[in-house]
């Protein structure tokens, strides 16, 4: 496997993490009142939305680098 395409497995990975991070966050600050959970729901989406920003301007970089 080459780094590319791990960098790009590594990039969707985390940008899965962090998105269902944000759902998890998100739904237990709904049921338990908790408004920390809620921000840290908020920043893990920002986050998923820097990284998927980040893979495709990485895809673009390395598309003619084999």
């Amino acid at each position: 496997m080459s780094l590319k395409i791990f960098h790009i497995i590594f990039i969707s990975l985390s940008i899965l993490l962090s998105f269902g991070f944000g759902v998890w966050s998100i739904r237990f600050s709904a049921t338990e009142n908790h408004g920390g959970y809620f921000w840290a729901g908020l920043i893990s989406f920002v986050v998923s939305m820097a990284l998927i920003v980040y893979g495709v301007n990485f895809i673009k970089k390395m598309k003619g680098v084999s």
